[in-house]
């Protein structure tokens, strides 16, 4: 049974009468009693007509996934199978991460019928986000009181990462499709196929100029070349302690995520083969196998119930699970961090085994720099001065990686995903894949 503000205000509006009666010589602690038990009387009368819950069913319609920040419309189905009409309020027990409204939506549901009650999600959280039932209350006819339960109706949803990186897409695909000799604009490099000839435009290169078909033609042609295609892409990211530092708005993992995902895209296009691993001392997640459309959808479900683990990574394990993926892939990706040369000596020790094989970038996701700080007191000093030792050390990080035969890629969580992307069409149009 529950109680509404109605009978504070019923007991309220006894101190009348209970002044009035004193007045005619009543004792007003006689008076307050009778109107009390009066009051607790209506309440347990109202409590007793109102329509009992737990004839309610419910039943529950929700989208399988959704994106993180984007709005999720439910829907619960109750069926009144009491004999009284229900008047009342529901209360859907999601997590506060789910994002659901502190409204109470208010139900009007006569015996026999179903109604359908709309509750409205916005996921703040990536993840599996759950709810096991809902409370149900049934208001009695003259608002004092009522009854409620509580009825099982789980309901799951799986959060998926964002993708807000895609903005960066069309401009990538662009430059992607000049590589590819879709545009005037052509390029060639070591290593890239032949496509097709065709006729000169003024600024066009002309050591591609084929003479032969020149010759046949009788007018200027010129050969176009297309990156090669089928290369094997290795994009591990790292979900052990360094993941889970707070980078801009979110944690280091999230911007990897982010990375990868644009990174995928890009690759796909291209027509190169991605695999995805999400690794720290065991496997959390893995994608291999797909192309095409299935790929994106596969790896945003992947990453979806992936949290930082407050373990140090076993890169030697990480390192044999990529060469379990495919024997010698093109380009290994590590979305890692190691901004503190003691901690990163046993990850520079296994790096150098990668890079004998293998093409390895190491991008790392930092929170923007400050250019001009400002100190109003000593903690901003001591602040600055830290951020000046993890600025000096990262980049002797950077440098060991160098060293070991990568390539070292650091920007903060908003610009690391193109930062990673333009590098894999600058290697593309390079030959260098």
């Amino acid at each position: 049974m529950f109680v509404t503000g109605r009978l504070a205000l019923l007991l309220a509006v006894g101190v009348v009468p209970v002044v009035v009666l004193s007045l005619g010589g009543v004792s007003p602690w006689a008076a307050a009693g009778v109107w009390v038990l009066l009051a607790l009387g209506a309440m347990g009368a109202d409590a007793a007509v109102a329509a009992d819950p737990r004839r309610v069913s419910v039943e529950r319609r929700i989208a399988a996934r959704v994106l993180r920040d984007e709005p999720l419309a439910t829907e619960l189905l109750l069926t009144n199978a009491g004999d009284r009409r229900l008047r009342g309020r529901v209360r859907d027990a999601w997590q506060p991460t789910a994002g659901a409204s502190a409204v109470r939506p208010a139900v009007d549901l006569p015996p026999g019928e179903r109604r359908s009650v709309p509750i409205a999600l916005r996921p703040r959280r990536r993840g599996e986000l759950g709810t096991d039932g809902v409370v149900v209350r049934s208001s009695g006819p003259l608002g004092l009181a009522g009854r409620q339960a509580w009825i099982d109706a789980p309901g799951r949803v799986r959060v998926l990462p964002p993708f807000t990186s895609r903005r960066h897409l069309p401009s990538r695909l662009a430059r992607l499709r000049e590589l590819d000799g879709n545009t005037s604009v052509q390029v060639r490099g070591q290593g890239t196929e032949f496509d097709s000839l065709r006729e000169y435009v003024r600024g066009d290169d002309v050591r591609a100029i084929d003479w032969r078909a020149t010759a046949r033609a009788g007018t200027t042609m010129l050969r176009t070349w297309r990156p090669e295609r089928d290369r094997h892409i290795v994009i591990v990211i790292d979900s052990g302690r360094t993941a889970a530092a707070r980078v801009g708005d979110g944690v280091r993992l999230d911007a990897a995520m982010e990375s990868a995902l644009l990174l995928a895209a890009l690759a796909v296009r291209a027509g190169d083969h991605v695999h995805l691993l999400l690794f720290d001392r065991t496997v959390r997640g893995r994608v291999t196998r797909l192309d095409g459309p299935a790929l994106l959808p596969a790896m945003v479900d992947a990453m979806a119930p992936v949290e930082p683990q407050l373990i140090d990574t076993d890169w030697d394990a990480a390192f044999a699970q990529v060469r379990r993926l495919t024997g010698r892939p093109s380009l290994v990706v590590l979305l890692t961090a190691h901004d503190e040369p003691l901690a990163a000596r046993g990850f520079l020790a296994t790096l150098s085994g990668l890079t004998d094989r293998t093409r390895v970038l190491v991008a790392t996701a930092t929170d923007a720099d400050a250019s001009d700080p400002i100190f109003d007191d000593a903690s901003d000093v001591y602040t600055a001065a830290a951020l000046e030792r993890a600025r000096r050390d990262a980049g002797r990080v950077a440098g060991a990686v160098r060293r070991a035969g990568g390539e070292a890629l650091v920007a903060d969580a908003e610009a690391l995903p193109p930062l990673v992307a333009d590098r894999y069409l600058a290697l593309k149009a390079a030959g260098r894949l």
